[in-house]
């Protein structure tokens, strides 16, 4: 049985609720400026490319923490794992110190990347195009070092969730 939802409301709070359907993991962008680490959580995350390496990120042009992240030379794009829920709180917040004591590292030219994460990606900007409301970003993966064992975040309907895995007969 197929159930629709049959409230009428605005044309973008229909597509917000349309769009959170689809499970997302979470994604740390972040970077050192000025001596501090930088970041912000984004959902909006994609593989594009093998060759040349390349994710795509987006970015709302509303965002005051996206312009300082987009002009730094290396971004570090940590894939958060499912611990890291207050984390991705705090990066999606307007306070300032945006990490609080969650630990991270810092790459030689500037990537910030956090600890325990599912997954850290290095990365130098490609291209940006118009993406409406927001701002697409071509990023070339400069380093990747995968956490096989780490479970990640999973955003969903405006709520954090875990993966569970199914069993399958075999």
């Amino acid at each position: 049985m197929t159930t629709a939802a049959t409230e009428t409301l605005p044309r973008d709070r229909a597509l917000r609720r349309a769009f959170s359907v689809y499970p997302t993991g979470v994604v740390a962008l972040a970077a050192e400026v000025d001596g501090r680490a930088v970041g912000m959580a984004v959902n909006s995350f994609t593989s594009i490319s093998l060759e040349p390496a390349l994710v795509a990120i987006s970015a709302a042009r509303t965002s005051k923490t996206w312009p300082v992240l987009r002009a730094v030379p290396e971004l570090g794009m940590s894939v958060l794992a499912a611990h890291h829920e207050p984390l991705s709180r705090l990066l999606s917040s307007r306070e300032d110190d945006r990490f609080g004591t969650h630990g991270w590292h810092r790459s030689e030219h500037g990537a910030v990347l956090v600890q325990d994460a599912a997954l850290w990606l290095t990365c130098r900007l490609h291209s940006t195009f118009d993406g409406g409301d927001h701002e697409v970003a071509l990023y070339e993966i400069v380093d990747i070092t995968v956490f096989d064992d780490v479970e990640p975040l999973v955003f969903q309907q405006s709520r954090y969730r875990a993966i569970a895995a199914s069993e399958l007969p075999g």
